[in-house]
């Protein structure tokens, strides 16, 4: 069984093919089995991506909302000075990367709907009282005033939606209730085509080393790190950088809404246009090469005008929004069978989320209002990534050309069961570019 956004993922990373019948009646048949394809498509569109939508959109901001709070006096509340706003940012990422792999073990065996949302209560109750979490503050937290109301509300929110979320997650095909009875079965053998040959479904001590051994989950990671260094470095410091142009914190703040909306559509736009184009790679480059841009004109601000600098930060967040989404999915879809994909997409997640621990530590404050360190680090981070992403593409297209020659059938000879849970390694198995 899988969870609702492993099922959405399977569903729309497949094309409703179309009949190909040779008579009238297999072409009836054909149509319809068409017509229910496309219907559950839509049901799983209205009932199962909106919630999961909500709740990833409420930890983004549960994360990020500490460089609002900033420049709405977080620091002089506190009476935190020097770098004890980066210390403050990188505490977060200890257990958010420690913890990565066993939840999502959990999701296994849990209900997805009672583990997601425990675990959103849990985060969101902390930040009301814990964020931005590092020890030597948490007695003074309530001491501030806009920036302390920031992680109240925000807190309060995805708690109260969290409990709402239990009731809105299903967490099984054959559960799903929004479907009729023919719709489920459609839906379970979709998804038992779409396995194919890439099964794991049993997690002992050859998958577990099987995962841990696959080079291109850690070349993932790496190409991860790269973007995500970047992707940090403007969640936590956008505003700061903003209100160092020289707008009011207020103003900064209402600054920072078109910059992210331009984000939202260019990540909209790219997960069409990569989906109808079935390719990744490209993207990842072209998200690359936008963001460098960006940081090459930060990088050069004492010779360009604030409006130029402004632009910039727009080149930076479309950038993001290209590649970062777009190299999960091609990390996830070449990972075959549940716990494979499970334990690499974990393993490559909390491998990229090291990059918090670059981003909050190169944007010194002593730096500002240039900071040279931070630009140049994040720049060369995304020319990491972009190299990262060249080995994969290039070691996939590789390992691809070898099993179309039947370089991988000796794995044929395996044993029943090791041949059925051995994920993308079974020779059947093609990546996505």
């Amino acid at each position: 069984m899988q969870t609702q956004a492993t099922i959405v993922r399977r569903i729309m990373d497949r094309k409703v093919s179309a009949p190909t019948a040779k008579s009238p009646g297999a072409g009836n048949e054909a149509m319809c089995d068409t017509d229910i394809e496309k219907r559950v498509l839509r049901k799983c569109d209205l009932h199962v991506l909106p919630i999961l939508y909500t709740l990833y959109m409420l930890s983004y901001l549960d994360r990020i909302n500490i460089g609002n709070a900033r420049i709405e006096g977080l620091e002089k509340d506190l009476g935190m000075s020097g770098n004890d706003y980066n210390i403050a940012v990188q505490v977060l990422f200890i257990p958010y990367i420690l913890l990565e792999v066993p939840s999502n073990i959990m999701l296994k065996r849990v209900a997805p709907s009672t583990w997601l949302s425990f675990i959103m209560f849990i985060w969101g109750s902390g930040i009301i009282v814990w964020r931005p979490g590092h020890l030597s503050i948490l007695s003074r937290l309530f001491r501030g005033r806009t920036g302390s109301w920031i992680f109240i509300i925000e807190g309060l929110l995805t708690s109260a939606v969290a409990v709402i979320a239990k009731w809105l997650i299903v967490d099984w095909p054959e559960q799903a209730q929004f479907l009729n009875s023919d719709e489920r079965v459609v839906l379970l053998q979709r998804l038992e085509e779409d396995e194919g040959f890439a099964k794991m479904n049993t997690l002992n001590r050859k998958s577990f080393l099987r995962t841990l051994s696959d080079w291109k989950i850690w070349v993932g990671g790496l190409m991860y790190l790269g973007t995500t260094t970047s992707t940090y470095s403007v969640s936590y410091y956008l505003p700061t950088v903003l209100k160092e142009f020289g707008y009011t914190s207020s103003a900064a703040q209402v600054q920072t809404i078109p910059i992210y909306a331009a984000g939202l559509l260019v990540a909209f736009l790219t997960a069409w246009s990569s989906d109808r184009l079935r390719h990744r790679y490209g993207f990842v480059i072209l998200g690359a090469v936008t963001n460098a841009v960006g940081y090459i004109f930060l990088l050069a601000q004492s010779h360009v005008s604030v409006n130029v600098r402004y632009m910039a930060l727009y080149l930076v967040e479309c950038g993001l929004w290209i590649g970062s989404p777009v190299e999960i999915v091609w990390i996830t879809s070449n990972l075959g069978g549940h716990y494979k994909r499970a334990l690499g997409s974990a393993i490559a997640t909390a491998s990229g989320n090291l990059s918090g621990f670059i981003a909050s530590n190169v944007f010194i404050t002593s730096q500002a209002p240039r900071y040279p360190a931070g630009y140049g680090v994040a720049l060369g981070m995304t020319v990491f990534a972009a190299l990262a992403a060249a080995v994969l593409f290039l070691g996939l297209r590789r390992e691809n050309r070898r099993r179309d020659r039947g370089g991988r059938d000796y794995r044929l000879q395996s044993g029943k069961d090791e041949l059925e849970n051995m994920g993308d390694d079974h020779p059947g198995f093609r990546y996505g570019l």
